[in-house]
């Protein structure tokens, strides 16, 4: 696996990550042991990127990784995130208050089983706290080592400006995939102009793009995709009609849609890395070796004109609210 350098600060990690929020339920009933083994044969296959949260659980995620990396701290690149209110293990809204910052970052460096944190996001702008304040709290972090770098997720232009005027921001983590293209027209340009990187989740649209998904009827109301408007009623028919396209050049390069669906994603610059989620190795496997595709012009460019036009929002409403854009 190749490396790619994210943001100004030199952050170096595996050109492809992994997303650990589905090991924790958000997808319905984990296995811990498979998600353990999964863990580690992204190690043997070259990957040393992982993305975690204390919101995804909550808390449970954070400790599964610091069980799972026991004696090979070293080997990884731990990411993770606070920024959110949780109250009675629910989610109740976005929270970054600066004088709970360094009690959140306390609690994952003991679920982590760490005494450093190599990338520390705030999970979501909190609209009642200038950006300004958490930075420089975020900042000190790095200053006491107990934090490396810095980022923001689903951050909008303004606040990554005012955020990178503190301290340096070396990534924003954002969805970004075929099928989800709000970064082009002005947060890309932005983050190129900071020299800030870009993390992308969700590259294969939960699943959509790899062919596996399902209405989002069809899911329990604890699955995260459940309220998913992009999967709901008419707009699933729109977009797997949409996404015919990615199937077709997958069947004539003799491999899945999701592997052309990461590959397209690695191809938009050596400043994004993706972090497909996954909590099987033989998924994880056809994700890895998407690095290895090659896709020539006409094919990027069929491959951007395709899914231009997606219906349904990417969030439900409430969610959407969280989103600073």
């Amino acid at each position: 696996m190749k490396q790619r350098i994210l943001g100004s600060q030199g952050l170096t990690v595996s050109a492809q990550g992994l997303g650990c929020m589905g090991m924790s339920n958000t997808y319905g009933p984990a296995d811990q042991t498979e998600a353990v083994a999964t863990l580690h044969r992204a190690l043997e296959l070259g990957i040393n990127f992982f993305d975690t949260a204390e919101q995804y659980g909550p808390y449970d995620n954070e400790a599964l990784l610091g069980r799972a990396f026991t004696g090979r701290r070293s080997e990884v690149i731990l990411a993770t995130k606070f920024g959110f209110d949780i109250r009675d293990g629910k989610t109740v809204g976005v929270t970054s208050d600066p004088a709970h910052i360094r009690e959140k970052v306390e609690g994952s460096l003991r679920r982590l089983n760490t005494d450093y944190i190599d990338l520390l996001y705030q999970h979501r702008i909190d609209p009642l706290v200038p950006v300004e304040d958490v930075v420089g709290v975020m900042a000190d972090l790095v200053r006491e080592g107990k934090v490396r770098y810095l980022g923001l997720s689903e951050a909008g232009v303004a606040n990554i400006r005012r955020a990178h005027a503190v301290h340096p921001i070396s990534v924003l983590q954002s969805e970004y995939s075929l099928w989800e293209r709000n970064l082009e027209a002005d947060v890309l340009p932005a983050l190129r102009e900071l020299g800030i990187g870009l993390v992308a989740f969700s590259p294969l649209g939960r699943g959509f793009l790899a062919g596996t998904a399902k209405r989002a009827e069809e899911y329990p109301p604890s699955d995260f995709r459940h309220l998913d408007p992009r999967l709901q009623g008419e707009n699933f028919d729109r977009n797997m009609e949409a996404a015919a396209i990615v199937r077709e050049l997958a069947d004539h390069r003799l491999v899945t849609p999701g592997q052309i669906a990461l590959a397209w994603a690695m191809h938009k610059g050596d400043d994004i890395v993706t972090i497909p989620g996954t909590r099987r190795r033989t998924f994880l496997e056809q994700n890895v070796a998407a690095a290895e595709i090659t896709l020539d012009e006409m094919e990027m460019a069929v491959l951007d004109n395709a899914l231009k036009q997606v219906s349904g929002l990417r969030y439900s409403k409430e969610r959407m609210a969280m989103v600073d854009r």
